[in-house]
């Protein structure tokens, strides 16, 4: 989804708890082998042991809308994305962050594509900007043509008042239902919230600028996370905790390796190619800086993101994820944010940042840096 006009992110936010488990501590327990903590590369990851995930998106969002000088009073969307279970049965989180922020007229919608929900969450935010926009704008015309057909004088249009849309990811991934250094191959899943901060027509101020977005999906895959069991009645109907290497080995048995390895590297390239297409962004150009990855375990990345990378974009891989582990829904979002901490883009330059999820869906979000004039 390329963007006309591009989005302003405004702020982008990473909320991390203080707690931390520790890659040999899980050793220790027998929870995983040394050579499984070598292929991870984290030595320890955050952990939540006292707030809820609703909250963390809570604190990220607030930090977000500070940094932006932004109330929530002003939000027309609340999207928030989550991968496990946010504390309630039958039961809205992304209602609960609107309330808590005081986004009382917004319009909160939870998106929960597992993964890869936060990268989701923002094309459907931008989209919906686009489409307010787009709308405002034919509204607009209309009531000038009809001034100009009753032979009155149309008022004068002031510069539109920008819609705002926040995005908030969050994931806690408690015992014993889960176990974040067990319960998947090449992933360490740790606790935080994200929170990123999107508006149209982009301001001066911006930070970001979301240039475009692009999603490839191999459904097909879906069965990697239901494996040969039945559908069952209740969460963890079958085990005791989320066992995703069961339904893998399942998967595998009677697959093999290949149609996910086939359908990797087919949506990394496609992804790269449609972010890309009519930005005027050159993938080999020195403006494309970096390429942001998913915060999977060293190895997964080097074998299925960096290699596949290298015959698409000169865009240099970088590793925000070595601290933090797998975030959830939030690897996007926090990418986004990581990039603004670090300062990392010079104005003009760009970066792909990427997040990937069970179904299997790949996304990437194409950012720039705007060229600040005097």
């Amino acid at each position: 989804m390329r963007l006309v006009e591009p989005a302003g992110i405004a702020a982008a936010a990473l909320w991390l708890p203080r707690g931390r488990s520790r890659a040999d501590d899980a050793v220790r327990e027998g929870r995983l082998r040394k050579r499984q903590a070598g292929d991870l590369g984290h030595e320890e990851i955050p952990v939540a042991e006292d707030v809820a995930p609703p909250d963390m998106a809570v604190r990220a969002a607030r930090a977000a809308l500070a940094a932006a000088g932004v109330e929530a009073a002003d939000l027309g969307l609340a999207c928030h994305a989550w991968m496990y279970y946010q504390g309630h049965d039958l039961w809205s989180p992304a209602h609960y962050v609107a309330h808590r922020l005081g986004a009382l007229r917004a319009v909160p919608v939870g998106v929960q594509q597992v993964c890869n929900g936060g990268s989701a969450a923002v094309e459907l935010a931008a989209a919906r900007l686009v489409a307010g926009a787009a709308g405002a704008a034919g509204a607009a015309g209309a009531l000038d043509r009809d001034a100009r057909a009753s032979g009155t004088t149309p008022i004068p249009a002031s510069a539109p008042a920008p819609d705002w849309a926040l995005v908030t990811t969050a994931d806690r991934f408690a015992g014993p239902g889960f176990d974040r250094w067990a319960s998947d191959y090449g992933v360490a899943y740790a606790d935080a919230g994200t929170a990123v901060l999107l508006r149209l027509p982009a301001g001066p101020s911006d930070a970001l600028l979301l240039r475009s977005s692009a999603s490839v999906a191999a459904p097909e895959l879906e069965v990697m996370h239901r494996g040969a069991d039945p559908f069952a009645l209740v969460p963890r109907g079958h085990r005791p905790r989320v066992d995703m290497r069961a339904t893998k080995r399942a998967y595998l048995r009677e697959h093999g390796n290949e149609p996910f390895a086939r359908a990797n590297r087919h949506a990394i390239g496609a992804v790269v190619a449609e972010a890309l297409d009519g930005t005027g962004v050159d993938p080999w150009g020195p403006g494309l800086r970096y390429a942001v990855l998913p915060r999977f375990g060293a190895k997964t990345l080097a074998e299925s993101w960096v290699a596949e990378l290298a015959g698409h974009t000169s865009a240099e891989p970088v590793d925000y994820g070595r601290t933090t582990g797998h975030l959830g829904a939030g690897d996007a979002a926090a990418g986004l944010a990581d990039l603004l901490r670090r300062r990392a883009l010079a104005p003009g330059e760009s970066a792909l940042v990427f997040s990937a999820g069970a179904g299997f869906t790949w996304s990437c979000l194409l950012v720039q840096a705007p060229r600040r004039t005097a």
